[in-house]
């Protein structure tokens, strides 16, 4: 009788969670349908399969949208940003989980205390102009880097906790010294939660708006989320354009999240183990 109540438990909540997914999904499936149809018919937003498969969307997205620049703009912000922050905060974490007394645990909260702080962007933008960053490649990519250090040092600190110490030791006893250690012995033990912060932020430099909207005023400089912005204003009354546009943009991330997705799940898990 309780094998069959959970089983039926099981099922319900199966039913629930495909139900849920599938409303997430139509989204997307009306837009990617709506990519492929003419003017007149997009303007439905309907779930029907067009009429004339128009193929030559695609072709017009990416001839006037600018969308070949605003690719190679969001994957530079995109893999730079996160370089950074992978490299930074792998180091830092490894420091202060070892040795969290004195300046190194005032620094780990004083870090932390930028995931719950709201960016000023007045404050920001003054900082930029003083290091006359304002409108570069290379202001934007420290900007995304330090938005997302916090809650990435966060899940690095803990994953880092339960390495056991007893490795450390008998790495220093066969002769390692500290940058030894973490490269050759540590490193390659944080490749979970070094894919999972990959994965993390990428997903979220690319699908960010606002920062390159307050601090890129050039459009040559636009990553993919400006481009399609900048791209309805000029075809808000092309749906079939516009839809062609954002699958264009959803695309590469799409598939980062695909292929990481298992690494999510499982260094996000790790890493809260301690905080």
């Amino acid at each position: 009788m309780v094998t069959l109540k959970k089983s039926i438990g099981s099922i319900v909540a199966n039913v629930v969670t495909i139900f849920i997914s599938l409303l997430v999904l139509i989204p997307v499936v009306v837009l990617l349908l709506n990519s492929f149809k003419t003017q007149g018919e997009s303007n439905k937003m309907s779930l029907s399969l067009p009429k004339e498969w128009v193929f030559a969307n695609y072709k017009t997205v990416i001839e006037q949208g600018k969308l070949i620049s605003s690719f190679f703009n969001s994957l530079l912000y995109a893999t730079a940003s996160v370089t950074i922050i992978v490299i930074v905060v792998a180091a830092a974490a490894f420091v202060i989980a070892r040795n969290r007394k004195g300046i190194n645990n005032f620094i780990y909260y004083f870090i932390l205390s930028g995931i719950a702080i709201p960016i000023n962007n007045v404050a920001l933008m003054k900082v930029l102009q003083a290091l006359d960053l304002v409108n570069t490649r290379l202001g934007i990519i420290l900007v995304y880097a330090a938005i997302n250090i916090p809650l990435s040092l966060f899940l690095s600190y803990g994953f880092i906790s339960t390495i056991p110490r007893e490795i450390d030791e008998a790495a220093v006893i066969d002769g390692c010294g500290p940058i030894r250690l973490f490269t050759s012995i540590i490193l390659p033990l944080l490749k979970p939660i070094i894919s999972t912060l990959f994965v993390l932020n990428f997903m979220a430099v690319w699908n960010d708006f606002t920062m390159p909207l307050y601090y890129l005023n050039n459009s040559a400089k636009w990553p993919m989320t400006l481009a399609v912005y900048n791209f309805f204003g000029a075809f808000e009354n092309s749906w079939n354009l516009v839809s062609a546009d954002i699958i264009l943009t959803l695309l590469p991330v799409l598939i980062i999240f695909i292929l990481g997705q298992k690494y999510i799940v499982g260094g996000v898990s790790a890493g809260s183990v301690k905080g």
